[in-house]
């Protein structure tokens, strides 16, 4: 019994230390996640009016350009994946490499061949483990993203694009990331970046959806200054939803590893209580045993 009681207070012990762990990277998770979301707020609006502003350019100049030509035939086709550098995160690096993953196969079903851009160390990690070969990869900044690492990417991708799918470029880039839509849930999305699709707006609609523009310098001018700027822009987005991503998901993980502690170390308080009550009630029969048998002996 003595041993038995040692070990479940080992245990309470090792839960204790495992709560004290998680509760702690909980409480940096949750401080994390409103600096993330702030920046995610900050970033939006711009984005937003990048892409509207290439939308409008697109739509009203009637411009042929590179960046928005859709390829004769998609011979090669770019899937950057945003995961992250740690771990303990939950589903959250396991579902986005998945969707990725779903997306090489449907992109395979279509004659194309995947060709994959990773972020983060857990998607590095997992692609070197099975073998499967990726172009390039960019790890150490997607706690907190800085803007020079979506320009590196973001050059990275324009190159392989404009060399095409035929001289060893891709002809398309698709962006697979976790989108931050609360605490709870993050979703994992895809959204092809290029070519550049102009959304035009249905026959019910206002015809003062955009304004009507003049433009100064020509149309391509105008694209080859916005477009790098749009390319930017969505991948920093990217980056930013999926750090959000990340510290909620985070969070959410501590905090059902908190719970987790909280129920064994009370389960194993009562095995330790249990115990101790039957190591008292065999010491009780063991003395009313030695008591009835020296009282018979006389």
């Amino acid at each position: 019994m003595g041993a038995q009681l040692r070990v479940y207070k080992q245990k309470i012990a090792s839960a204790q230390t495992t709560k004290k762990i998680t509760k702690a990277m909980e409480l940096i998770a949750a401080s994390r996640i409103q600096k993330a979301l702030g920046r995610v707020n900050a970033s939006g609006p711009y984005e937003r009016a990048v892409t509207r502003a290439v939308s409008a350019v697109s739509t009203y100049s009637n411009v042929d350009h590179p960046l928005t030509r859709e390829p004769e035939q998609v011979r090669r086709s770019a899937i950057v994946i945003f995961s992250s550098d740690r771990g303990l995160a939950g589903a959250f690096n396991s579902q986005i490499i998945r969707e990725g993953l779903e997306l090489a196969e449907l992109v395979r079903s279509r004659g194309s061949e995947p060709v994959f851009y990773l972020i983060g160390r857990k998607a590095v990690g997992y692609f070197q483990f099975r073998r499967v070969a990726h172009v390039q990869d960019w790890v150490g900044d997607t706690d907190s993203p800085h803007f020079h690492t979506a320009e590196e990417i973001g050059r990275v991708l324009v190159e392989a694009f404009d060399k095409g799918g035929a001289d060893g470029g891709v002809d398309e880039i698709h962006l697979v990331f976790n989108k931050f839509v609360s605490m709870m849930t993050q979703a994992p999305e895809s959204v092809r970046l290029l070519p550049l699709e102009v959304v035009e707006p249905d026959d019910h609609e206002s015809a003062t959806a955009f304004p009507i523009f003049e433009f100064e310098p020509d149309g391509v001018e105008v694209l080859d200054a916005l477009l790098p700027i749009y390319i930017q822009s969505r991948i920093f987005n990217a980056l930013l939803q999926s750090a959000a991503s990340k510290h909620a998901a985070t969070q959410k993980a501590m905090k059902s590893a908190s719970d987790n502690a909280d129920k064994l170390i009370t389960d194993y308080t009562r095995l330790r209580n249990n115990a101790r009550q039957a190591e008292i009630t065999q010491q009780i029969a063991e003395i009313v045993g030695g008591a009835d048998a020296l009282a018979s002996g006389k």
